[in-house]
């Protein structure tokens, strides 16, 4: 048998996600049949757009269900309590400057379940990611991206 991925995230992260859940069993699911009966009404289903369009809307919804529901039951909570609070970890905000001169950034770690670089949180798989983890202030390390190596230096970690 097939092991389950750990799905790395904050206490918020799974509660974000029963939330969602909660709610796309109890109304996403109900808008969703409410269009599929209105489609129905439209004719012949083998020419009917809404009706198809409806039941795609359907697959997507019951296979997030599916997703989220294994992302909660394989769920690892983040807790720092007993790490160095000068290290770079899974769940710790992180600021770094681009070396020579360049900007400050801050990103939280998270698990890729929680991951949303629009909102400053970047995955423990990523590449800065896994360069900064394990690192403390102060130490200047180089970061292998896409575009080539960024060297940075680890201003403040949170």
């Amino acid at each position: 048998m097939a092991v389950e991925k750990s799905y790395y995230m904050t206490q918020e992260g799974k509660e974000k996600l029963e939330n969602e859940l909660e709610y796309l069993k109890t109304e996403r699911r109900q808008e969703v049949v409410e269009r599929i009966k209105i489609a129905r009404g439209f004719g012949d289903l083998s020419e009917n757009s809404e009706y198809d369009a409806a039941k795609d809307e359907q697959a997507f919804v019951e296979s997030r269900i599916v997703q989220v529901e294994n992302m909660i039951r394989n769920a690892v909570i983040i807790e720092n309590d007993n790490q160095n609070p000068n290290v770079v970890a899974l769940g710790k905000s992180v600021t770094f400057q681009e070396l020579p001169d360049g900007d400050e950034e801050t990103y939280t770690i998270v698990g890729s379940a929680e991951a949303d670089p629009f909102e400053g949180k970047i995955s423990n798989d990523s590449p800065i990611a896994k360069a900064l983890i394990g690192h403390e202030i102060g130490e200047e390390i180089t970061v292998p991206t896409p575009g080539g190596d960024m060297d940075v230096k680890i201003v403040k970690v949170e």
